[in-house]
Parts: C-alpha cells; structure tokens; sequence
C-alpha cells in the first residue's frame, strides 16, 4: 500500500503536517527537558539547604521536626546499610532496604554531586552522599515524586496541545492549499475538456480558455501559456480543415467532371468494337476501354470516400452478415479459383443495422487484397461470430470513444500467405497506400480498398485492424449490435 499522496494538494498537505509535527516534538522534548532541568535543580538546592542533618539524627535518634515530609536518610559502615528511614508527618518510619537498594546507595559517591536513584521500595529519590564523623556515610535524598508528576502533567498537556494544534493546522492547511491551487485545477479542466474534444477530424472550436493569467503568479504564467499555446491549435486545426475542405471539394467536383468524358469514352469505344476493324485497332480499342473502366472505379470510389468524409449517411437496415459473407465468398472463388476459400459460419443468422452495399464492398475489397496479394493454393477464411458478452464487456468502445456502443459481432478473414512487410500494418488504411510499391497498376488497384475499408466501418461506428505475420494475416472487422 503507497502511503505517499499521489496529488500536488495530497503532498503539500502531508509536508506541512509533517514539517509541524517534528517542529511540535522539537519544542516539546526542549521544554520537557529544560522544566526536568530546572525541578532537579530546585530538588537539588532543597537538597543542599537540609545538609544530612536528618541521616546524622538517626544514630542518635534525635527529634525530626523540621524536616521535609518524604526525606530519606540512610546510615552506611563499611558498604552496609545500618539505619533507613523515611520522614512521616511527626516521626521517622524505619525502612527495610533489599540487598540491591543497599548495594545502589553505596555506589553514591561521597562528596559528590546529587544523584537520582531508584529505590525498590521507595519512588526515585535524589540523593547525596557525605562523609561522617565516626568513618560511617550518611546518605540524605528528597522524593522525586512530585517532580515526576509535574513532569507527567506538562507531557500530557503537550500531547494534547499539539495534537489540537496539527488537527486545525490540517483542516487549515487543506483549505488555503485548496484554494492556493484552485487556477491549477482549473487549467487541469481546461485541458480535460479539450482532450475530449475531436481533434483528429472535423472542424473544432476550441472555445475553452484558462481563465487566470496574471503573470505575476506561477499559475498565471502556465495559465496564458497554455491559451497561447490552445490559440496555435486551434489556427493549425482551422488551416487544416480548411485544406481538406478544398481537397474534398477538389476529388468532388474531379470526380464528377471526369465521370461524363469517362461514360463517352467508354460508350465510343464499345460502339467502335461492334466494327469490322483489324486486330490492332481492336486490341487498342480494347485497351482503352478497360483504362475507361479502372477510371470510372476509381472515380467512384473517390466519390464514396467523399461522401463519407462529409458524413453523409448511409443506409440503415437489417442486414445478415452469414448471408454477405457467403455471397462476397462465392464471388472471390469464381474471381479467383486458384485458391482455396472456406466459410466458417455460427448457426444462427447473425445480424446488424447498416448499408448492406456497403458492408459488402468491404468483404469484396478484404477477400480481393487476399487473392492479389497471396499466391494460388493459400487458403482464405472467412469467419462470422457473435463475441460472448464477456469478451464484449471487457473490450474498449470503437474508436476509442466512450460515447460509441460496444461491439460484438466480429467478421474476420484470414490467410496463410506471406503476411504483410513489417512496419505497413497501419499504413495500408491510407489512401493510395501499396504495400508493394514496386508492384505495377495494372495488378492492384490505386490504393483505395482499405481507405474505403475503415471509413465504411466508421460511418458504421464500428473499427478494423490487422493483426500480420509470415504465415497468417488476420484483418478483423468489428461491428455494434444490432
């Protein structure tokens, strides 16, 4: 478990409580030890003012009063305890010392400073050891009793003190830092909103501003940066949306200008080959109208990317993916009977609302990349399922939007060719990407398919990835429920 805070206002918090505590144990050990200091000194002169008077009186049993309430005195020959006694209120009260005590009070050394000792049968008591007059010591000591309790009384005092003092310094300190980092908190909103926002497309607005720029605070100066920098993004956005406007509205107005020479083209050159001609004028005618028909896809499937980069809808019906994926299958095999293509299909029907013209071009152009791109004998498979709600449930949105339902029928078709180079793998969605750019025109097409491919699938809130390696390629379509 990290006890540490993970937040700026968690650690400032946890600083200042911690800096106040060890500030609060410092000034309490130095007060503890300076008032112990300062009770062992008064312990000490009231030590000193009775001088050994009342260890002297006990040899001759003379009278205690005037003594302190509590006073020890002790009697030493040769090492060995031979009177003890503790004064009461009107007289001295013998007491019965163990060997250990005897053996502590006789380690006092004579003529020397006080010194606290402990007593078994007593409380501490602070002693003082000095020679007699018959070779004997006489050992004197004052109970250290009420020192102990006042020394007692000032650490709970402390304790109690100081653990108020860090309660209102930490309910204090968590609303100044609050408030201290509340323009922080609001760039972090800011910045959160125009996360969220969809920045790889479209035209955005980026409305949002940090409010606190006064550049005479920290927060302020990351505050008007952070608008300076929203106010640079915002123009590149704007610039480039203004380009790919006029780019789709160039492939537009192309492709609508070259769709009219083309179907002449193509008209002419079918009404010249119903002519008796030779063989080369009909081999060119030929030519030229295969070129007018590659001309005319391509010019229709810029169109569809068009449409679909506008968001222009599709349209939305029942459609049954078992049912597409049979027919897009049989048309690969007649298109390309050198390899071998199975169909891998769950019982029942599996349905999704979308364009089903669209939703079988994509199989089309998926089941066309694998037969041009793999040689005679690979085996294709296409595989319709239903995801478990499991695998549904722990699998993020399409796209990566949290608004987007999740998906949970799965199309995917696979081979066993030689997979795709290294490093293509996303590249081969662009536009007019080849992975083989070496490879002639006249064996592929322009580069449209898989463009088609993932925009058809957007427009469907639905995703595709490949997954490649030598041996087997996989490209995954993933769609919501119907």
């Amino acid at each position: 478990m990290n006890l540490v805070p993970r937040t700026i206002r968690g650690r400032l918090i946890a600083g200042l409580l911690v800096l106040l505590a060890l500030t609060c144990a410092i000034v309490g050990f130095a007060t503890f030890r300076a008032m112990d200091s300062f009770l062992l000194g008064r312990v000490d002169q009231q030590l000193a003012s009775y001088g050994v008077r009342f260890a002297a009186s006990l040899e001759h049993g003379e009278d205690t009063r005037g003594q302190a309430p509590g006073m020890f005195g002790a009697r030493l020959v040769g090492g060995r305890v031979t009177q003890a006694a503790v004064v009461a209120r009107a007289d001295a009260l013998p007491v019965r010392l163990s060997r250990q005590d005897e053996e502590t009070l006789a380690a006092v050394p004579v003529d020397g400073p006080p010194l606290t000792v402990d007593l078994s049968v007593l409380d501490d008591y602070r002693v003082q050891a000095v020679a007699g007059r018959d070779g004997d010591v006489l050992v004197e000591g004052l109970s250290l009793h009420g020192v102990e309790e006042t020394l007692g009384r000032l650490a709970l005092l402390e304790l109690a003190m100081f653990t108020g003092t860090l309660a209102v310094a930490g309910v204090a300190g968590t609303l100044w830092v609050r408030l201290s980092l509340r323009p922080l908190q609001r760039i972090a909103t800011t910045a959160r909103k125009v996360s969220e926002l969809p920045l790889a497309s479209g035209e955005v607005s980026l409305a949002e501003r940090v409010p606190d720029t006064d550049p005479r605070t920290e927060t302020g100066l990351v505050g008007a940066a952070f608008n300076r920098m929203l106010g640079h993004v915002e123009a590149a956005l704007a610039r480039r949306h203004a380009v790919e406007q006029r780019l789709r509205s160039f492939a537009a107005d192309a492709s609508h200008e070259l769709r009219t020479p083309l179907a002449s083209i193509r008209g002419h050159a079918e009404l010249a080959l119903r002519e008796a001609m030779s063989d080369d004028v009909r081999h060119a005618l030929n030519r030229i109208d295969a070129e007018s028909g590659r001309m005319s896809e391509l010019v229709d499937e810029l169109l569809l990317l068009v449409r679909l980069d506008e968001g222009r809808p599709l349209a939305r019906e029942e459609v049954d993916l078992t049912r597409l994926a049979i027919e897009a299958t049989g048309d690969a095999r007649a298109a390309a009977p050198g390899h071998r293509w199975r169909l891998e299909l769950p019982e029942d029907p599996v349905t999704v609302t979308g364009d089903p013209l669209r939703l079988h071009q994509v199989l089309a152009n998926l089941l066309s990349n694998a037969a041009v791109h793999t040689p005679d004998g690979t085996t294709v498979t296409v595989t319709v399922r239903r995801l478990p709600a499991d695998v549904n449930a722990g699998r993020p949105p399409p796209g990566g939007k949290a608004d987007r339902p999740l998906s949970d029928v799965e199309v995917s078709v696979t081979d066993d060719g030689p997979g795709i180079p290294a490093g293509l793998s996303e590249e081969i969605f662009e536009r007019f990407s080849r992975a083989d750019p070496a490879r002639s025109r006249a064996t592929g097409g322009a580069g449209l398919g898989l463009a088609i491919v993932r925009a058809v699938m957007a427009a469907h809130d639905g995703s595709v990835d490949v997954r490649s390696r030598p041996g087997r390629t996989e490209f995954r379509l993933l769609l919501p429920a119907r």
